[in-house]
C-alpha cells in the first residue's frame, strides 16, 4: 500500500471554484483542461485514488486556499484535449496518442475561513512550501507537514 500524499490544485475561481466543485454531482469533477508538463506529469503518474488535495483559488483577491477534495479516479487520457469546441483543444493530442491527462477530485469540506498566500507566507513551517517556492504551477506537491498547518488554519475559528 503506497503512503497517503497531498497536492494542492489551482483554479481561478471565476473559471471554476470550490464552490462550483461542492455543486457538481456527488461534489466530483474531472481536473481538465491542464496543459503544462509538469503538472500532467504529476496527475498522469503521482496522484493516486485517496490523496489530499488543497484546493486554491488563484488570480483572486486575495488568492487563498479555500478548502479540501480528495483524489477519486487515477490519471486518464484528458478528451478536452481533442475536443476542437473546448476552452482548451490542443490537435496534436488523439485519443490514440493522448498527450494530456486528467485527474476526478471529490470536495471534501470548505474552510471555515480561507487561508490567504499571504498568510501561508507568514506561517511558520510553510516558508518551504512549492506555493512559497514556485507560486505558478497548477498542481503542485504538499507535504503532509504542510497539509497538517494549512488546514488546521483553515478549520480554525478567527479570534
Amino acid at each position: 500500500m503506497t503512503e497517503k500524499r497531498y497536492w494542492l490544485m489551482k483554479s481561478e475561481p471565476s473559471a471554476y471554484s470550490f464552490s462550483d466543485l461542492m455543486n457538481e454531482d456527488d461534489s466530483t469533477a474531472e481536473w481538465d483542461g491542464v496543459r503544462n508538463y509538469q503538472a500532467r506529469n504529476t496527475m498522469r503518474d503521482d496522484m493516486k485514488v485517496g490523496d489530499g488535495v488543497l484546493f486554491y483559488h488563484s488570480n483572486a483577491k486575495p488568492p487563498a486556499v479555500v478548502g479540501t477534495a480528495v483524489i477519486v479516479r487515477e490519471g486518464y487520457p484528458d478528451d478536452t484535449a481533442w475536443d476542437p469546441n473546448s476552452e482548451h483543444p490542443d490537435p496534436k493530442s488523439t485519443p490514440d496518442n493522448p498527450i494530456w491527462y486528467m485527474v476526478d477530485i471529490k470536495a471534501i469540506a470548505p474552510f471555515d475561513h480561507p487561508i490567504p498566500l499571504r498568510e501561508i507566507k507568514a506561517t511558520p513551517g510553510l516558508e518551504n512550501m512549492a506555493l512559497v517556492k514556485n507560486s505558478r504551477l497548477s498542481v503542485q506537491p504538499v507535504t503532509s507537514h504542510e497539509w497538517d498547518i494549512v488546514t488546521k488554519l483553515g478549520m480554525s475559528a478567527r479570534e
